[in-house]
């Protein structure tokens, strides 16, 4: 058990957090509460203004490197959208199935189940999408062994004629 010497440094302490805990406690708009929404995440945090809003849209600029020619994409989606939710809007744009993309944002590559909000995401940022090179890989292995199942009939037919 700690016992204080003087009750008036105290009170002192007290006073000066029970000045300060008055300003606090005006909520958004100076109604006197403070309005609470509940994040994906499961966090309960205090309402903000402005950003971030359920209903509210925002525009992303995509940019895409496919092969030597780069593409811009001005997509419009909710602030609360997941990268998978964009991964889906995407592909009816750039023709790439959601499991061929990566979405980079701020140089990480970023999950399907990471919310744009929480990560940051605002109006009028950018985003790079990539196409995953182990797939791009095996489309190209399949190609060229298309290719070269191909070439061959066509080389006997060739020499035996």
């Amino acid at each position: 058990m700690m016992k204080l010497r003087s009750k008036k440094l105290f009170k002192r302490s007290s006073s000066k957090l029970s000045g300060g805990g008055g300003a606090a406690a005006v909520g958004v708009g100076g109604r006197g509460e403070i309005e609470w929404e509940l994040r994906p995440g499961g966090m309960l945090v205090q309402k903000r203004e402005g950003r971030g809003v359920a209903g509210e849209l925002i525009t992303v600029r995509v940019s895409t490197t496919a092969g030597s020619s780069a593409n811009c994409h001005d997509l419009t989606i909710g602030a609360t959208s997941t990268f998978g939710e964009m991964k889906e809007a995407l592909s009816m744009l750039t023709g790439l199935e959601p499991r061929e993309q990566r979405l980079v944002f701020k140089g990480k590559e970023r999950e399907d189940g990471d919310h744009l909000h929480m990560v940051g995401v605002r109006d009028g940022d950018k985003v790079l999408l990539l196409q995953d090179p182990a797939i791009k890989e095996k489309k190209l292995l399949l190609l060229q062994q298309a290719m070269a199942g191909l070439g061959s009939t066509n080389c006997h037919t060739i020499i035996q004629v």
